[in-house]
Order: structure tokens, then C-alpha cells, then sequence
């Protein structure tokens, strides 16, 4: 069993509003990644959310996932991946995996996120990450035997440090629009124009 953890608690400090609610094709981008998450293979999906949770939280109100609120937010990534893992556990006692996923990327569709837990099946490899931009990163899964070392992560430290330690029981699948996520003003304004 695979479950979802979005990852949606920063508080988009470069880009001065929160990117959880920035509108793209129809959707903000949370919503987006709601959408694609309960569209994909996976059994669970969980919202962490933390800074400006107060006016995010609104917009994703009818959507049939359990939110986190990681009050920590403020300690960096690690602390949500923390929490999202916590959730999971404790919504699905079953389960195998989990997917990191971000909620800034609008390409990490049902299929992106199909392919990881394929590829997962197929080389029984411990973690399948997203290839772009010569990196290899999120959305990526990782099986249960990782699940102690996320809950060890710290600060604004994401999960890249699991993905250089176990490079050999790595596997990746390409995801070239994984290189587009939005940070600043810029960024989106991009998304909007090129897409």
C-alpha cells in the first residue's frame, strides 16, 4: 500500500504569497496536487500544511483528504515530512510506501506518480525518485524501511540526503517538467505564459 504525503507548510517567503493558492488551469496548485494524488494508484493521500494554513485551508475544504497542520513549519521541510509520515502510519497501518510530493510542481500528474509506484514493482528497488535538470528528486517514493530515517530528518533538510546515501538501491523515471516548480513572481508568471 502506497500513500501520498503533499507537502504544502512553507510559507513562500521568495514569492511573498502563499503558492498554495496561486490558480493554475482552473485550480490552484494545492488543489491541483490534491487532484493528482487521488487520481494516481495511490491508496492515501495527506495534506501537511502549516504557515498561512488559515487561508489555504478554505480552498481544499471539499476535497476527501485529512490535513495536517505541522505547527513547526517553521523548522523546514523535515518537519512536515515528519508529520505527513506520522499520518500515514496512523491512517494506514498496512502501509508499504510513501510518496513525497510537492505542491509547487503542476506536472507531477496521476501518471508521474503511477510511474514511481511501477517502477517500484519492477526493480524492488527502496526509493524511485523524479529525474530532471541532471538531479534526481520529488516527487519520489520510498519504501517503509526509510521511514525511520525521514522521521530523523531535521531543519530545512528535505529528503535529497536519503537519496545520495542509497543512489545504488535507487531507481528514477524521467520527469523533464519536474524542473518546473514555482518559487518567485517569475516562476509563475512562465507557468502561466508557456503553459
Amino acid at each position: 500500500m502506497t500513500g501520498a504525503i503533499i507537502l504544502a507548510a512553507g510559507s513562500s517567503s521568495r514569492l511573498g504569497k502563499p503558492k498554495q493558492t496561486l490558480v493554475f488551469n482552473g485550480q490552484t496548485l494545492l488543489q491541483k496536487a490534491i487532484h493528482n494524488a487521488l487520481s494516481s494508484a495511490c491508496d492515501a493521500v495527506v495534506v501537511v500544511l502549516g504557515a498561512n494554513a488559515e487561508v489555504i485551508q478554505p480552498t481544499i475544504i471539499d476535497r476527501p483528504v485529512p490535513v495536517v497542520f505541522n505547527t513547526e513549519w517553521q523548522e523546514g521541510m523535515a518537519s512536515s515530512i515528519r508529520h505527513g509520515i506520522t499520518e500515514l502510519k496512523k491512517n494506514m497501518p498496512g502501509i508499504t510506501s510513501a510518496i513525497l510530493m510537492l505542491c509547487d510542481q503542476p506536472f507531477a500528474d496521476a501518471a508521474i506518480l503511477n510511474q514511481l509506484i511501477q517502477k517500484r514493482s519492477a526493480t524492488k528497488k527502496t526509493i524511485v525518485a523524479s529525474a530532471y535538470n541532471g538531479t534526481s528528486g520529488a516527487p519520489a517514493l520510498f519504501d517503509q524501511s526509510h521511514f525511520n530515517e525521514l522521521m530523523q530528518l531535521t531543519g530545512n533538510e528535505g529528503a535529497k540526503k536519503l537519496l545520495i546515501k542509497y543512489a545504488d538501491n535507487m531507481a528514477t523515471i524521467p520527469f523533464l517538467l519536474g524542473a518546473i516548480d514555482i518559487d518567485t513572481e517569475g516562476d509563475y508568471e512562465r507557468l502561466e505564459n508557456e503553459f
